[in-house]
């Protein structure tokens, strides 16, 4: 006793029995909440969606009745059809073929013009019919009408629409019809003595209403129908169902005297959910599915995600009940090492020299002040250096001498009365202030470094009255990468300046720009004077290239600044021959 007193004193007891309680208890709570309210959530849209489907269904079988009831109307107002079915008998023969041919015409036009229309018949007494398409008057009068249901049904509406089941078309073809129809039939009357004169029947798609039934799926096995107020099944995809009534009592009692959209029922112990819609005719669509299949699976999923959503929280306590006295303390040293760190203070390191897990973060946390700290300084004198670069290149992007001698040149020409060629050199004056002044950002892409270098060369010409061939060869690609601005400029200018101006005499200059293995390479030779040996090694030290000018040195910081190690420029001089500069860049 005295030692179970002293193990349940103990700090980390308390703690264990706490976390359980603090862990156990609201998984238990919030689990059981969330099967029951994600389980009725899951219902209500599996029901309501079950219903907007349904909805939606109905909507679409209502749209081809509704052309069937507007193609009957629109017959039975025309005039010709009048005519016809009131003195089609006491016509000569020659006015009776009139109007049979205006008739099928009409008939045929109105089915051509609905996609939902199939055939429409016009009867008389004695076998005298008109039809559109494929119409047998043989199999008319073969018929006699008076002994229909449907006719006398038609006969007893005086004029109304009376709505057929689901059936084989029997008056079209020359054999055995197998076109299914939904037959809208009523009696033609005079408009003014209001006396029967005929029967017009408006057929619709039987196929087209079949089609948007089995288009819709309640669960695996569910069905829809299409029932009239008394239940009668006028419309299924098991056509020997057309014609009966609705089997089971519990569901006839549902669909013919319940209001309610949604239904349940069983039978022969089976759960059933039912749901229906009204038509514009007056008809039910009406589905039903085992409620199994929309409801059961999901009673399966919550029981998997309550018995693993247990095991989970058993094992995560489990874990954490052994990791936690262990980790607990450097965890909480480590972390209030970080926040001295999230204030600003960098000289922050942990003393933590364990060998787990901890240890090594310990040990990672204080490298990475280290690096930061590097970083830091490397990232300010990178930044210093850039700012330099920058500053050099916005002053050597017009010089002041190279403008000043450009402009009394242009104006000496137009003095000495060459007015075409001062236009010239001011005009590529222009085009060159322009393609330097009208970008910003300090990158550009190599196609417009090129073509800034060409407008360059006119001035240079006209200054020195020289010419100086430039050959451009670029590698289909590497027009669009971007490099510094005047990153090739100067050294154009130090290859006339330097190479062809002391021997006052033109020259050749090419560029030849390749892509190899992520590298950019750039070579620029000229055949002016070249360099002795001992400028050529002058120009491998930082001092070298200062001393050749502000033009150079931008091009080795622009190199050092935006592609680091791997990039840089090499020179190669031969007296007399000229020089072959190479830059590479790491991409």
């Amino acid at each position: 006793m005295a030692r179970f007193e002293k193990i349940s004193n103990r700090f980390a007891s308390k703690m264990i029995l706490a976390f359980l309680l603090i862990i156990l208890i609201p998984t238990t709570l919030s689990g059981f909440s969330f099967y029951l309210e994600s389980s009725a959530l899951v219902k209500r849209n599996v029901r309501a969606s079950a219903v907007q489907v349904t909805k939606q269904t109905a909507d679409a079988l209502s749209s081809i009745f509704n052309a069937g009831s507007d193609t009957s109307d629109l017959i039975y107002g025309d005039l010709k059809v009048q005519d016809a079915a009131m003195h089609y008998t006491s016509s000569p023969l020659s006015t009776q073929v009139q109007m049979s041919q205006s008739i099928d015409t009409l008939l045929n036009n109105v089915v051509y013009s609905s996609s939902f229309v199939r055939i429409v018949y016009i009867f008389k007494d004695g076998g005298i019919g008109w039809g559109s398409g494929t119409f047998s008057a043989v199999k008319l009068r073969k018929v006699d009408l008076n002994r229909l249901d449907w006719v006398e049904q038609s006969r007893r509406q005086d004029g109304g629409l009376v709505w057929q089941a689901l059936r084989k078309d029997p008056f079209s073809g020359g054999g055995e019809n197998t076109d299914l129809v939904l037959p809208i039939s009523r009696t033609l009357k005079d408009f003014e003595s209001l006396e029967q004169i005929g029967l017009l029947v408006v057929s619709l798609n039987g196929k087209a209403i079949i089609n948007t039934i089995n288009q819709v799926k309640l669960g695996e096995t569910g069905r829809y129908m299409v029932v009239d107020p008394s239940g009668q099944i006028m419309i299924d995809a098991d056509l020997s169902r057309i014609g009966k009534m609705i089997e089971d009592p519990n569901l006839h009692e549902l669909v013919v005297h319940n209001d309610a959209v949604e239904f349940e029922y069983a039978n022969n112990g089976v759960h059933y959910y039912g749901v229906k819609q009204l038509l514009s005719n007056g008809w039910l669509l009406v589905g039903t599915v085992p409620t199994v299949e929309i409801t059961g699976a999901l009673d399966k999923l919550h029981t998997r995600i309550l018995i693993t959503s247990a095991c989970f929280a058993l094992l995560a306590v489990l874990i954490g009940l052994l990791i936690a006295k262990r980790v607990t303390k450097p965890i909480k040293q480590l972390t209030l090492e970080m926040k001295r760190v999230q204030q600003g203070d960098l000289s922050v390191r942990t003393v933590l020299t364990s060998t787990d897990e901890i240890g090594l973060m310990s040990k990672h946390f204080n490298k990475m002040l280290d690096e930061i700290e590097q970083l830091m300084e490397r990232v300010e004198k990178e930044q210093n250096d850039k700012l330099e670069a920058e500053v050099r290149a916005v002053t050597y992007r017009i010089h002041p001498h190279f403008l000043y001698n450009t402009l009394s040149t242009l104006r000496w020409l137009i003095r000495a009365g060459e007015k075409e060629r001062a236009e010239q050199g001011l005009a590529a004056l222009t085009r060159l202030l322009e393609a330097n002044m009208g970008k910003n950002g300090q990158m550009i892409t190599l196609k417009e470094e090129l073509e800034i270098i060409q407008k360059y060369i006119v001035i240079l010409e006209m200054r020195y009255e020289h010419k100086y061939a430039l050959s451009i060869d670029v590698q289909p690609g590497a027009e669009e990468i971007k490099i510094p601005r005047m990153l090739l400029q100067p050294l154009v200018e130090n290859a006339i300046f330097h190479g062809f101006v002391p021997l006052n005499r033109g020259g050749d200059i090419s560029i030849h720009v390749t892509m190899q293995q992520g590298l950019l390479h750039i070579l620029l030779q000229d055949n002016g004077a070249g360099m002795t040996a001992e400028k050529l090694e002058q120009l491998g030290t930082k001092d070298g290239v200062s001393n050749r000018g502000i033009g150079l040195q931008h091009v080795y910081d622009s190199l050092r600044l935006y592609f680091g190690v791997g990039s840089g420029m090499t020179f190669d001089s031969e007296i007399g021959k000229g020089t072959q500069i190479h830059i590479v860049i790491r991409l």
